[in-house]
C-alpha cells in the first residue's frame, strides 16, 4: 500500500520560509514524477509543483514561481517543497501526490495523479 505523508506545515508570517516534505512509503518513488498542490476550503485544488522523476525538470504555478522550489531525495523516498518569500494568499492545506504513470511529462491536472498525502496546513498571516 503506497502512503504519502506530508509536514512542516504551519503557521507563518507573510515573507517568511516554510519546508514541506512528504515521505512516501509502500513503493519507490524513483520512477515517478511528484507533485505539490494546494486547496482552500471552497475551491478547487490547484497545482503549485511538480518534478520529474529524476529531479532534472520542475515546473511552478505563476503564482508561485521564483518563491517555491521543488526537490527531491529518491534515496530517502521523499520529496520537498521550500517555499519562501510567503504570502498570506499561499495559506491553504498542502498535499503531495505521486503520478505513477512514468510519464516524463509534468501534470497539471490533481485528477491524473495517483496517489495523495492527508495535507498540511499551511497559515500565513499579514
Amino acid at each position: 500500500q503506497v502512503q504519502l505523508v506530508e509536514s512542516g506545515g504551519g503557521l507563518v508570517q507573510a515573507g517568511g520560509s516554510l519546508r514541506l516534505s512528504c515521505v512516501v512509503s509502500g513503493r519507490t518513488i524513483r520512477n515517478y514524477a511528484m507533485g505539490w498542490f494546494r486547496q482552500v476550503p471552497g475551491k478547487e485544488r490547484e497545482f503549485v509543483a511538480a518534478i520529474t522523476w529524476d529531479g532534472v525538470r520542475t515546473t511552478y504555478a505563476d503564482s508561485v514561481k521564483g518563491r517555491f522550489t521543488a526537490t527531491r531525495d529518491n534515496a530517502k523516498n521523499t520529496v520537498y517543497l521550500q517555499m519562501n518569500s510567503l504570502k498570506p494568499e499561499d495559506t491553504a492545506v498542502y498535499y503531495c501526490a505521486a503520478d505513477m504513470s512514468q510519464s516524463y511529462t509534468i501534470r497539471h491536472l490533481w485528477a491524473l495523479y495517483d496517489y495523495w498525502g492527508q495535507g498540511t496546513q499551511v497559515t500565513v498571516s499579514a
